[in-house]
């Protein structure tokens, strides 16, 4: 999506990304942008800072981890550094030359899809996003507790390996301080019938008097 409230420089953007084979969407403020955001998913903004509605800077924060390539007439190393340290994945400043915003475009995209590839974790039918900690059977969500969520992300993490119990509290301290060697087999047991409910068979198999890993189903 492009963010601009020029005119001009939105459409000629516009364009060239098309030009490129690349869907866009356009947006001339930065309400407008925030609300096109609530609507659709985008991969990458391109944002200008001085908008009418919401600023640029602004609507930073709310970007919600999609990376945002800033382009300001502003072309002082404070600016610079200020908006990169807070989140901005690049910075142009303007005027700007087409060909170069195009590969930054095309890096900027292409470090998004590696980050994406390392955010999902699969297996068998099984997939966890670590970014939106969505999880899924198939296509089928499934709703999981804080303490669910962490104990299946740290046994895909580790998938093909007996997880001790005590290694399982111990890895997961840090979201669920809450999870007692008492309480584990309570949050494992609801985890695995959750997940059965969806896929119709077991995900995770006690290993007697070790622990718990994904079952070789």
């Amino acid at each position: 999506m492009i963010i601009e409230d020029d005119t001009d420089i939105n459409h000629i953007i516009a364009h060239s990304l098309r030009e490129e084979g690349y869907l866009c969407a356009q947006a001339f403020s930065g309400t407008e942008g925030l609300r096109f955001m609530e609507e659709e998913s985008f991969s990458l903004i391109i944002l200008d800072l001085m908008l009418p509605g919401l600023t640029g800077e602004q609507l930073m924060p709310r970007l919600r981890g999609i990376p945002a390539i800033v382009l300001s007439a502003r072309a002082d190393v404070d600016s610079k550094v200020r908006l990169l340290l807070g989140g901005a994945a690049d910075y142009m400043t303007k005027p700007f030359d087409m060909p170069e915003l195009l590969a930054r475009i095309a890096v900027a995209l292409r470090k998004g899809a590696a980050r994406d590839m390392q955010s999902l974790l699969t297996y068998q039918d099984l997939h966890l996003d670590q970014i939106s900690r969505e999880v899924r059977v198939g296509d089928t969500p499934v709703r999981l507790t804080k303490t669910e969520y962490a104990i299946l992300r740290l046994l895909m993490l580790n998938a093909g390996h007996v997880i001790a119990k005590s290694v399982i509290l111990d890895r997961i301290s840090e979201d669920t301080p809450d999870c007692m060697e008492s309480s584990l087999k309570v949050h494992i047991s609801n985890l695995r019938r959750k997940l059965k409910e969806c896929g119709g068979k077991d995900y995770i198999e006690a290993v007697w008097g070790i622990g718990f890993k994904l079952a070789d189903c």
